[in-house]
């Protein structure tokens, strides 16, 4: 009778694929590019004080300088995705940065505010070219597995730690000139277009043939329409407290927005191949992800704009030392990043932005009790670490169950439309806070506890946008349950 007894077999270990120089040094490449543009969002927050002294500018002028990002990036990033479909990822990329490098050094020289506006706007659009594209190389050069799941969680990382680096440069760096904070990208996105000319892969596989590609078409009607709406909207809002409803600067300029939105909806839908799939909106879930990402995104620019104009304004502050003030907000998102994935997996993604939307609110609403003279340990504290823990919950939630109930050929696009909402929310929430706190300044010759509680009205606002962003939040929740 045969035993069944075997002896133990020894497995052999699996081998562990290193990457190449050429990996690294593209990795290096995409990852760096990604920490740029997530830099740029926050980099002019610290600076807005000292640009508006300098050029002379009023808040309902200066806020362009976030705005025109935000626009540029959200305003067009679809066209931007169609772009790179006819052109090809690497002409496409390399292009963006040496724009993105020549637009922060025009931007950085620049002594029209229109021209510096204007190169915030330009780099936005950079951004709407690279962000997404360098994902797109990450997925199709690195190996499928461990070694595209290691990259991606590098590329990840870069981009949660931009806006807290954006705010420690900035805030270091305006206190020489603000000009340094606009020109110091322009030298290391050179050092990256260097490296990229050697790096970023040629075409890709599946890159439509130049035969093909005539077949699709740009729809730059789309194109300007959207982003002419937008600009129209943006600068219709902030010019009510400076010329009143009734004159045609701003009133005239809303109905231009509402007339340029409308007839971008009907473009889209008539043109052979749109921008912009309306078939998503179908999705319940992409829709509440995009709007409680916009709420999200845009109630914490909105808070940091007021509070940048308090600390520095009002109570005197260093631009760094409201830099290191704002990073309690910030850091959370950055240290947790590699691990939102699991916490989704184990909670669920509606159960998370539910509870990712009460922490900010409860933080606005905190902030609203403020009083002079302007409070740090005992106010501002606690708000930003409200809302740091908000972003902790719900900024992956919300991007995964973006497309989730999407199939998969519908996904790209979708990411697309989501990304726009959230540059979008930036946008507007932006403009609104501007224009409240240019209608509600208090008069000249008035005291410090005067000017601060004429930011109320302001906060009132993006409270509201945090509460918006919770009752859209709490809609999923049954939605998960049946």
């Amino acid at each position: 009778m045969k035993s069944s007894f075997r002896p133990p077999q020894t497995v052999a270990p699996v081998p562990v694929e290193r990457w190449s120089l050429r990996l690294w040094g593209l990795l290096f490449v995409l990852a760096g590019n990604m920490l740029i543009d997530a830099l740029e969002v926050s980099v002019a927050v610290v600076a807005l004080p000292s640009i508006a002294t300098d050029l002379s500018l009023p808040l309902v002028t200066v806020q362009w300088t976030m705005t025109g990002f935000a626009v540029g990036f959200g305003g067009l990033m679809l066209f931007g995705a169609r772009i790179v479909a006819l052109l090809g990822r690497r002409r496409v990329y390399l292009a963006a940065l040496l724009g993105f490098a020549a637009a922060s050094l025009t931007g950085a020289l620049a002594e029209d505010p229109g021209l510096l506006l204007g190169t915030r706007l330009v780099k936005g659009f950079c951004a709407a070219l690279t962000a997404p594209t360098g994902l797109a190389i990450i997925s199709t050069t690195f190996p499928e597995g461990p070694p595209r799941d290691r990259a991606l969680s590098v590329y990840t990382l870069f981009g949660a730690s931009g806006f807290t680096a954006g705010l420690l440069l900035s805030g270091w760096l305006t206190g020489f000139s603000w000009r340094l904070t606009f020109a110091f990208p322009a030298p290391v996105v050179l050092v990256l277009f260097l490296l990229g000319l050697r790096l970023i892969p040629g075409p890709e596989p599946d890159a439509p043939l130049p035969g093909r590609a005539a077949h699709r078409r740009y729809d730059l009607a789309g194109a300007a329409t959207f982003l002419g709406g937008l600009l129209a909207l943006v600068q219709g809002i902030v010019s009510v407290p400076v010329h009143g409803w009734a004159d045609p600067r701003s009133s005239g300029l809303l109905c231009v927005a509402a007339a340029l939105l409308a007839l971008f909806v009907v473009v889209e839908r008539r043109t052979a191949d749109p921008l912009v799939r309306f078939e998503a909106f179908r999705s319940a879930a992409m829709v509440r992800s995009a709007l409680g990402a916009a709420a999200l995104n845009g109630s914490y620019l909105g808070l940091l704009f007021v509070a940048t104009y308090q600390l520095q304004t009002l109570a005197g502050w260093s631009p760094l030392r409201a830099a290191l003030a704002f990073v309690p907000a910030a850091a959370p998102l950055m240290v947790t990043a590699l691990l939102s994935g699991r916490i989704v997996a184990r909670y669920g993604a509606p159960r998370l932005i539910a509870a990712g939307a009460v922490l900010p609110l409860a933080g606005y609403l905190l902030q609203l009790r403020q009083t002079w003279p302007v409070g740090y340990a005992e106010s501002l504290l606690p708000t930003l670490l409200l809302v740091g823990a908000g972003f902790v919950l719900s900024f992956a939630a919300l991007n995964m169950q973006a497309t989730s109930q999407l199939p998969p050929a519908e996904r790209g696009a979708a990411t697309g439309l989501y990304q726009t909402a959230v540059q979008m929310g930036a946008a507007l929430v932006l403009s609104l806070v501007a224009a409240l706190l240019a209608g509600c300044e208090a008069a000249p010759g008035a005291s410090a506890a005067e000017s601060l509680a004429a930011c109320r009205p302001a906060l009132v606002l993006v409270a509201g946008i945090g509460a918006l962003g919770l009752l859209v939040g709490l809609t999923g929740v049954p939605a998960r349950r049946r």
